[in-house]
């Protein structure tokens, strides 16, 4: 074997009854990987039993073995070429096959597909195929085994290897090779064979050709935070790099939240020199330069290198639970350590894997696949699977059972995405009345002053006294309620994920074009995530935004509750009600807080006045900031 360090994983697929375990004890027996003595218990069980023996039986004499936890690692066998060392991914039946897909085997670098000569490429060995396109894994050696039976009529070989050669086109996947064998004899599995002289070469030769898959750590940094301990006064993140790599003194962010740090330590136990760096594939333990909430779920990227955070996605599931699946269903979804709620809101199609065409279908059912759109409703951080595989799939839980896996295959445009995009074709004519005459005329600029907060925290009855106030004065203001945008601009939206998204995006259009229009805008929205604010802010843009946190806790807005809103959330007459069973994320750095719990309403409002008027009226300069 030569000095390769990393093994070539390798899974072995095909149906039950084609040789696949038979294939495999050959291959053990045959690099002398078995243990001493092992065909000798193996035969002697046999006769004892009276049975032939099989190599297959040295598999499940091994199986028995994981089974009690001795000798083998689970699930995992290797052995050695003289070129390299190679580990086998085992796969014993169809439905374990697809658990391991889901939970660990879509890591190999290739695969071995075993397909009986006399039947084909029949259902399942396509479904094994099928599937493993799906994971991404692009180089298969396809053994057409049992070439004794028929034989090794180089007639039926070509008939086979012809037909998976087509089906895996379709899939485009190009086979590394295709080899006969006969895995009970040996004949052309390790060594080349007498029978097989009209053939090039055999299986060994084709798994030497085979490379290891490029490592991921040339890819963008995606670290998944696994859990967070405390030494003393420190905070070490322990965590997997997914992809990329990590380094002392490199600047990451986590999301969601995108709180800054740059790396301190990676922390080692009984090393002699201290970790500088951590690559894809490595558990680490790091300590960062600051103090940050992160929590388990949370994943680290590359600082301005973050994936967009979307709510809905297209994927492509294997559904494994004898329950059905049918739209409106709600799932977990689990990618690397984070756990989302997502529901099914479209089955777009199934897929028959004979034929790989569409099928239309409102259900599907244990051991189908099919392209699903998933919404959850709060952000997810995923990957296209064919970019970054290891946050590009994921696990489906429901209840507590594995139920499926799914590649991410789009993220779906919301309409916000949509608009921005609309927008940049568009060509506004030139103002006639700028914006600083504007100001020079009312006494102030325009602007927007964000009041984000619970209900009941007070942002209504302040927008509203403030705007009376700064009316009083001679300002140009106008209110931006959350409830008068709801009836009216936003009267065709729900309550969705993407309603309260869209409904936020259209109160920021609308506060843009009346700011630049001179008024300042007070808009009174709860707007609970950050994501909708950042939208908001890059929409309006810096220089007339203003984030003000109107803050209360919660049992001061449920105390006061003018609504009567949070009786019926506690009371489950209201659902997805914020602050009770829906999030509120307060802002990381608004411009201003104004604390209702502590402050009256004038003490707030003096500090709301006071703070606008430094900000937008003329006294200040900014008119002359305006005219530049």
């Amino acid at each position: 074997m030569s000095g390769d360090e990393r093994a070539l994983r390798i899974v072995v697929v095909g149906h039950v009854d084609h040789g696949k375990s038979t294939l495999i004890g050959r291959l053990l027996h045959d690099a002398d990987a078995l243990p001493d003595g092992r065909v000798a218990q193996v035969q002697q069980s046999s006769d004892a039993r009276g049975v032939g023996f099989e190599w297959s039986f040295v598999i499940d004499a091994l199986q028995a073995e994981r089974d009690q936890g001795i000798t083998i690692e689970t699930s995992r066998l290797s052995f050695a070429t003289e070129r390299r060392r190679i580990e086998i991914i085992d796969a014993p039946g169809h439905g374990e096959f697809l658990r391991n897909m889901v939970t660990g085997a879509a890591s190999a670098d290739a695969a071995i597909a075993v397909i009986d000569v006399r039947e084909g490429a029949v259902a399942q060995a396509r479904r094994h195929l099928f599937l493993l396109s799906l994971l991404g894994v692009r180089k298969v050696v396809v053994a057409i085994n049992k070439m004794d039976t028929v034989g090794w009529d180089r007639a039926a070989f070509d008939r086979v290897a012809n037909e998976t050669r087509d089906y895996l086109a379709e899939l485009a996947l190009k086979p590394v090779a295709i080899v006969p064998i006969s895995a009970r004899g040996g004949e052309n599995v390790w060594n080349g064979s007498d029978a097989a002289a009209w053939h090039d070469s055999s299986l060994r030769d084709a798994l030497d050709a085979l490379e290891p898959t490029p490592a991921a750590e040339n890819r963008a940094l995606r670290l998944a935070v696994q859990d967070v301990y405390r030494d003393g006064e420190r905070r070490i993140i322990a965590g997997r790099v997914e992809s990329g790599r990590v380094r002392v003194g490199d600047e990451i962010a986590f999301l969601p939240g995108g709180q800054r740090a740059r790396v301190a330590t990676i922390e080692g136990w009984n090393e002699p020199v201290a970790r500088i760096a951590a690559a894809a594939g490595q558990t680490v333990a790091l300590t960062l330069d600051q103090k940050l909430f992160v929590a388990r779920g949370h994943l680290a990227v590359a600082a301005g290198a973050a994936p967009d955070a979307v709510r809905r996605i297209r994927v492509r599931a294997f559904w494994l639970s004898p329950k059905p699946l049918l739209q409106g269903a709600e799932l977990r979804l689990r990618i690397a350590t984070a756990d989302h709620r997502v529901t099914v809101v479209q089955i777009e199609r199934a897929i028959d894997v004979e034929t790989l065409a569409p099928v239309e279908a409102d259900t599907i059912v244990s051991g189908q696949i099919a392209d699903l759109v998933l919404e959850s409703n709060e952000p997810m951080l995923v990957d296209i699977a064919a970019d970054i595989a290891p946050t590009g799939r994921g696990v489906l839980v429901d209840g507590h059972d594995v139920s499926g896996g799914c590649l991410v295959l789009d993220k779906l445009t919301t309409r916000a995405r949509r608009a921005a995009a609309r927008r940049n074709d568009l060509r506004p004519p030139p103002e006639r009345v700028t914006q600083a005459r504007r100001a020079e005329k009312s006494g102030h600029t325009g602007g927007v002053l964000w009041l984000t907060g619970l209900s009941g925290s007070g942002k209504s009855t302040l927008s509203l006294a403030l705007e009376e106030q700064l009316f009083e004065q001679g300002w140009r203001t106008v209110v931006l309620d959350g409830d008068r945008v709801r009836g009216g601009l936003s009267s065709d939206l729900g309550f969705a994920p993407e309603d309260r998204t869209e409904n936020v995006r259209r109160v920021a259009e609308t506060a843009k074009l009346l700011s630049d229009s001179g008024l300042l805008v007070i808009v009174a929205l709860i707007s609970p995530e950050r994501s909708q604010r950042a939208d908001a802010r890059r929409i309006i843009g810096d220089a007339a935004f203003r984030e003000i946190y109107i803050e209360a806790d919660i049992a001061t807005c449920a105390a006061r509750d003018p609504k009567g809103l949070y009786a019926r959330a506690k009371a489950r007459k209201l659902t997805g009600f914020t602050g009770v069973d829906s999030a509120y994320e307060p802002p990381l750095a608004p411009e201003l807080v104004v604390d209702t719990a502590s402050l009256d309403s004038t003490a707030s409002l003096a500090r709301l006045a006071d703070y606008t008027d430094s900000q937008f009226s003329c006294r200040s300069g900014t008119v002359r900031a305006l005219e530049g």
